[in-house]
């Protein structure tokens, strides 16, 4: 039992909340880059270029935090539960890094409404990632940390759902082969991101329920 307020020692949260706005910063780029294909190749390279810096400056920021970790004797956290929190948080940029990369290799020239409505999902579910870990210095304020997961685990089946309904459009609907393969390679890791900002929600709700 911490008490109220988590210690502070080492700036653990500072690190969080640092990558947690570059998570958001990538998903807005992704969305924008979704949305750019086809439009814009200016603004559809200046959006995958958003990418790469948002999980270049994210990885700089793992790898500062575990640092960290090796350096403090007394952490705000478990320190597995630290080294899971900004782990499974850099997964969640690597994947959308991941997504925008394969949009480009993969020469997609026009954004789907089901991979615009993941990305979009996908944006959501960072947001509500960063949300919960401004939150977590304060364990009153458990109960909104724990409702805000539980809507990324909505939002994580709402993906799901939307990418099972796409693939099945695109066995039924698309005449090219090649481009079905594509598109469901570009779906998979769309739902996947959220499958990561989920990870990071049972992270967080177990730190809460741990420590409360």
């Amino acid at each position: 039992m911490f008490g109220r307020f988590m210690p502070q020692e080492g700036k653990f949260f500072d690190l969080f909340n640092a990558h947690a706005e570059l998570i958001v910063q990538g998903g807005q780029a992704l969305v924008g880059l979704m949305t750019q294909l086809g439009k814009s190749e200016e603004e559809t390279r200046a959006n995958a270029e958003a990418v790469d810096i948002a999980e270049t400056r994210a990885d700089k920021i793992t790898h500062e935090t575990v640092s960290l970790l090796h350096k403090t004797f007394i952490t705000p956290l478990d320190r597995d539960e630290i080294h899971q929190l900004i782990t499974r948080m850099d997964d969640i940029l690597d994947l959308i890094q991941d997504a925008a990369q394969t949009l480009t290799l993969y020469d997609i020239r026009r954004g789907t409404p089901e991979a615009k409505q993941l990305a979009e999902i996908c944006l959501s579910c960072c947001e509500r990632v960063r949300h919960a870990v401004s939150l977590l210095p304060t364990l009153d304020q458990g109960q909104a940390i724990l409702k805000t997961c539980q809507e990324i685990d909505r939002l994580e089946s709402d993906a799901d759902r939307v990418m099972r309904g796409a693939i099945s459009r695109l066995f039924r609907d698309e005449p090219d082969v090649r481009q079905l393969i594509k598109l469901k390679a570009i779906y998979e890791i769309l739902e996947t991101v959220t499958d990561r900002c989920e990870d990071v929600a049972n992270i967080i709700e177990g730190i809460v329920l741990e420590n409360s």
